[in-house]
């Protein structure tokens, strides 16, 4: 890196560090989630608003390698939070009715994404037609635990029977989701074979070996913060690593040995510390300028204007009413599936995350690519407002704690038994890292 690039990247983070922060105040004081904003301050010192000489002259081409690079590990250590958060005791005693709504959440989504893209193709064509058709399904299956959490955690829902179904569909959903997009990976990146074959020994030592050496190692309160954090950074880059190794992507090492950290309390706030220290406020706003730039919206058309009407009818569509009848199926009264539809429609940065994959795999084209981040900002942003109409503020807990479940589910005995199954669902969300702050990347 020669003095110049140096001075230039220097300049840049602090540019990206206040637009970034900026946007995503104004965001939160218009009641959204502080990664819209984000997203969008990204966007705009993209292609979009300025001109390509502008935005290239804010951040040259030969320093955007080492942006990328460190937005790489912003995106590293925030799918590793996201799989830390993903906590076993949300599925406890609920783990049918979670099961299906997320199964309706994903499934009618990857089917409709998928006949979407069988249009799409004409248009965006590339060498891999099924990889294109399968990745666009994922893309429009996945939801973002962490904006979810955040969204029922300002709203006071993270404590109700509602909030810890949502939160034990969402997290089902996300080991599914995450999976699936794997398989898709591995097929469009031509990952040789013998590479793919060991990602099964990976998954046996992870879980296997690495969780209870994890336990042994930092669970304990003798294990010094420093160390703790050392050994949870380490075992972090190894994962991801090895699943980029394996022609998988980084971000499946990342989420899966946030997985099979040990739920500690105290190692929790030895490690969210640092991680919202260095990544929120430095490496994940350069992983959203970094996909900003990627951004261009200035030369859509009006057929461009067809397609995004499509994708986000598809979209919205797909994740309430898939959610909404596997709700339904397990006798969840109509207005909570409804809320559930609502919010298993946020996609926050992890479809961010999950588009750049396509970016860079060739799946996606620059005009697709910015249609679908315009899809995954309106997606998370009418959230808040729809849960504003169906679930007013103060209306998720009567008096007594008891909570108000809205209109009945016709059948008499049967609705009974649909507040049985839902009855267990704020045990784990009791529990759950959002109080206390420990859901430090929960507006994601």
């Amino acid at each position: 890196m020669s003095t110049h690039q140096a001075t230039v990247l220097l300049f840049d983070l602090a540019l990206i560090v206040v637009v970034t922060r900026i946007f995503g105040a104004l965001a939160t004081r218009l009641g959204q989630p502080a990664v819209i904003g984000e997203v969008f301050g990204g966007v705009l010192l993209g292609p979009t608003l300025l001109s390509s000489q502008v935005s290239q002259g804010l951040f040259p081409m030969d320093v955007r390698p080492y942006l990328t690079a460190l937005a790489n590990i912003g995106v590293a250590l925030f799918m590793f939070v996201v799989g830390l958060e993903l906590d076993r005791a949300l599925v406890s005693g609920k783990l049918r009715v979670a099961l299906s709504v997320s199964a309706g959440s994903i499934l009618l989504p990857l089917g409709l994404g998928m006949l979407l893209a069988g249009y799409l193709f004409q248009y965006h064509p590339t060498s891999d037609r099924l990889g294109f058709v399968l990745f666009m399904g994922a893309a429009m299956a996945v939801t973002a635990f962490p904006v979810l959490a955040r969204i029922l955690t300002d709203r006071g829902m993270h404590r109700t029977e509602l909030g810890g179904l949502a939160l034990a569909s969402a997290a089902v959903g996300d080991v599914l989701a995450w999976t699936l997009l794997a398989v898709v990976v591995a097929m469009v990146s031509g990952a040789v074979q013998w590479q793919l074959v060991l990602t099964i020994p990976y998954l046996v030592a992870m879980l296997v070996l690495v969780r209870p050496l994890l336990r042994r190692l930092i669970a304990g309160e003798s294990a010094q913060p420093r160390f703790r954090f050392a050994v949870v950074l380490v075992g972090l880059l190894v994962s991801a690593g090895l699943t980029e190794w394996f022609g998988l992507h980084f971000i499946f090492g990342a989420f899966l040995f946030g997985v099979v950290m040990p739920r500690d309390t105290m190692l929790r706030e030895d490690i969210l510390g640092p991680v919202e220290q260095v990544s929120l406020t430095l490496l994940l706003p350069v992983y959203f300028v970094v996909a900003g730039l990627k951004v261009d919206l200035s030369g859509i058309d009006a057929s461009g204007f067809v397609e995004l009407a499509l994708i986000l009818l598809v979209a919205v569509s797909s994740k309430f009413l898939g959610t909404f009848a596997g709700a339904r199926v397990q006798r969840v009264p109509a207005r909570e599936s409804a809320v559930l539809g609502t919010l298993m429609n946020t996609r926050g940065l992890t479809e961010l995350v999950i588009l750049t994959v396509g970016l860079q795999l060739g799946v996606l084209d620059t005009r697709l690519y910015s249609l679908m981040v315009v899809m995954a900002l309106v997606t998370t942003a009418m959230a808040g407002p729809l849960l504003g109409l169906l679930r007013p503020a103060g209306g998720e807990v009567a008096q007594g704690g008891e909570v108000d479940h809205g209109d009945p589910a016709p059948g008499g005995p049967q609705d009974a038994q649909a507040a049985q199954l839902v009855q267990t669902a704020d045990q784990g969300a009791a529990g759950h890292p959002g109080e206390g702050g420990q859901l430090v990347l929960g507006e994601r």
